[in-house]
């Protein structure tokens, strides 16, 4: 009789183990993270380039199940042009406005595989106080053991389009400026946990 009530107990439990340790959970490196973009300057006669200097967050995923999970934060106070100056203009209220929108939030909703590779992340973008849905396309996605930490690590090249008076960022829109048009183009890594949940 024991046995009979102990064994479905074990058996139930074993279930739940093996599907918790199927569940992969990675820590943005923010070392190694760099989110950047380009959008057009006067008469779309060139591209300004920058990119965030910090950046954190956590990536789970679950291969086996074809799911997982992102939530990214940027600190857009370290947005960077390689121009003190146009970084200034950047951090103002004709911009980002980084005094009253100091960081931008992106969460996915869904993720795609092709077999155990993520291929497009779906989710919503929260930038200068405005949520919308955004897809990333993951160009490239790779994991090895690091041969520093010797523990996994996982690192991703993502992009994606947007227009940034979508969000209310519209300065020099329409004139003299033709587009608000960004493209964004995010190199990211993540070390995986030794336990689930933020670490320290």
């Amino acid at each position: 009789m024991f046995k009979k009530q102990i064994l479905p107990a074990a058996a139930a439990m074993l279930l739940t183990f093996s599907a918790s340790a199927a569940v992969d959970h990675y820590t943005i490196d923010p070392s190694h993270t760099y989110p950047s973009f380009q959008a057009a300057h006067i008469g779309g006669i060139s591209f300004w380039r920058g990119k965030f200097d910090k950046t954190s967050g956590t990536v789970t995923l679950d291969r086996a199940a074809k799911s997982g999970s992102i939530n990214i934060t940027v600190d857009t106070t370290s947005i960077d042009f390689g121009l003190e100056k146009m970084n200034e203009h950047a951090r103002s209220p004709e911009l980002f406005d980084t005094a009253k929108f100091p960081t931008a939030v992106y969460k996915s909703t869904k993720i795609k595989f092709d077999g155990e590779t993520p291929v497009e992340v779906e989710g919503e973008f929260t930038l200068h106080g405005v949520t919308k849905p955004l897809t990333l396309k993951v160009n490239a996605f790779k994991c090895i053991i690091s041969p520093f930490t010797k523990k996994e690590v996982c690192g991703a090249d993502v992009s994606a389009d947007l227009d940034r008076s979508d969000y209310g960022i519209s300065y020099g829109l329409p004139q003299p400026i033709p587009t608000g048009k960004v493209t964004l183009a995010i190199q990211v890594e993540a070390n995986k946990d030794d336990k689930p949940g933020p670490q320290n």
